[in-house]
C-alpha cells in the first residue's frame, strides 16, 4: 500500500514529540507537516533535541487537507476550537489526543461520531472509524486493569485505585508542581476522587457491565466517583504510570489469571505477568503489563504503562494502524529502558 500521509497539529509538545519519534521510522507513514505556529521554520530537532540525525523536517505554520490522517496533539479544549476554525476534508481521518471528544455526549463532528480509541475495548469499531478520541493516560491504565472484570459483570460497588504518574503527564509548560526542585524526591496526591479521567473510565466500564454507574441526575463525574475511589499521585520521575487497584472478588487467583489472560489474548500490547512488575518494564514501550494477587476476598491488580506512549502517542499510532488495515504493532516495536 502507499504510505499514509500524516499531518500533526501541536507537534512541539511532549505527545507531539513522541508521535514524531514513532512516525519517523514507521514503515507505512510519511509526515507531511508538523504544525507549530510558535516554532515555524525551526527544525524538529531544535525543539526535540533527540531527533538530531533522524530527520531534517522543519515545523510549519501551515495546515491543509492533502493528508490521510490528522493527529491533534493540542491542549484540552483546543482540539474542538481547531476543528471549528479549520475546514478538514471529510476524507481525512482524525485522531484527537485531547479530551474534547472522549465522552459520549461530545462525540459528533461532520455528521460522524468520534470512536473512543481504546483497542482493548473497541478494536472492531476503531477499524471502521473516521474519527478517534484517544484515551487519557490514567484512563488507559485503569481501564486495562478493570476491563476483564467488567466483561464478566464482576466489578463490585466500590473500586479502590491508587496511581502515580510521572511529571510529563502534566505537559511541557512548566508549573509549580512540575519543576525539578519541587518534584524531585517528592510525592503528592491531587484531584482525589474527582480526576476528570473518571468520566471516560466509568463510561467504558458501563459499556461492558451495564448498570455499573449509579442512576441519578448527578453529573457523570460525581456518579463515577461514587463507584471508583481514585487517588492520583505525582511521582518524582519523568514518565510512566503505576497503578494499584483492589476490589472485592470471589474468583481465586488462578481464576483471575485465566480471565485476564483470556481477555487480552488477542491484544498484543497488554500482558499479564505472574511475577511482580515495575515501571521500568514499560517505559519507552507501548505495553501495559499487569500483575494480580489475591489477598483474602480482595483482588489486587497492578498495572504499569508509559504515559506518553500507551497512554498517548503510541496508542494513537496503534489506532492509526487499525484504521488503515495494518497490523496494530506496525512501527511500535519499542524497547524498554531496562536498567
Amino acid at each position: 500500500m502507499s504510505k499514509i500521509r500524516v499531518g500533526i497539529v501541536g507537534s512541539a509538545g511532549y505527545t507531539g514529540g513522541e508521535l514524531l519519534r514513532v512516525l519517523i521510522y514507521h514503515p507505512n507513514a510519511e509526515i507531511v507537516f508538523a504544525n507549530s505556529a510558535s516554532n515555524a521554520g525551526n527544525k524538529l530537532y531544535d525543539v526535540h533535541n533527540d531527533l538530531l540525525g533522524d530527520t531534517e523536517l522543519a515545523f510549519s505554520s501551515d495546515f491543509h487537507s492533502d493528508i490521510d490522517v490528522l493527529f491533534l496533539c493540542v491542549g484540552h479544549g483546543d482540539a474542538r476550537k481547531f476543528l471549528e476554525a479549520n475546514a478538514v476534508a471529510k476524507h481525512v481521518k482524525i485522531i484527537d489526543l485531547s479530551q474534547d471528544y472522549r465522552l459520549r455526549a461530545n462525540t459528533s463532528y461532520q455528521d460522524a461520531d468520534f470512536v473512543y480509541g481504546l483497542p482493548e475495548l473497541n478494536k472492531e469499531a476503531i477499524k471502521h472509524a473516521q474519527y478517534i478520541a484517544n484515551p487519557g493516560c490514567f484512563a488507559t491504565n485503569i481501564q486495562l486493569a478493570l476491563l476483564p472484570l467488567a466483561s464478566k459483570g464482576l466489578l463490585p460497588d466500590a473500586v479502590h485505585i491508587n496511581a502515580t504518574t510521572g511529571s510529563t503527564g502534566a505537559g511541557q509548560k512548566p508549573g509549580a508542581t512540575t519543576h525539578f526542585s519541587w518534584r524531585n524526591n517528592n510525592l503528592s496526591a491531587y484531584k482525589s476522587f474527582e480526576h476528570q479521567h473518571l468520566q471516560e473510565i466509568s463510561e467504558s466500564l458501563e459499556q461492558l457491565q451495564n448498570g455499573f454507574l449509579p442512576s441519578s441526575e448527578k453529573p457523570l463525574l460525581a456518579r463515577a466517583a461514587e463507584k471508583i475511589h481514585f487517588v492520583p499521585q505525582r511521582g518524582d520521575f519523568a514518565r510512566g504510570i503505576f497503578s494499584a487497584s483492589y476490589v472485592h472478588c470471589t474468583l481465586t487467583e488462578e481464576e483471575a489469571y485465566d480471565l485476564y489472560t483470556s481477555y487480552y489474548e488477542a491484544h498484543p500490547f497488554t500482558w499479564v505477568s505472574k511475577a511482580n512488575i515495575d515501571l521500568k518494564q514499560v517505559v519507552n514501550t507501548n505495553k501495559s503489563v499487569l500483575h494480580l494477587e489475591k489477598h483474602g476476598n480482595q483482588l489486587l491488580i497492578l498495572n504499569a504503562i508509559d504515559n506518553l506512549l500507551k497512554g498517548a502517542s503510541g496508542q494513537a499510532v496503534q489506532n492509526m494502524n487499525l484504521m488503515f488495515g495494518l497490523d496494530e504493532r506496525t512501527g511500535l516495536n519499542l524497547k524498554s529502558v531496562g536498567f
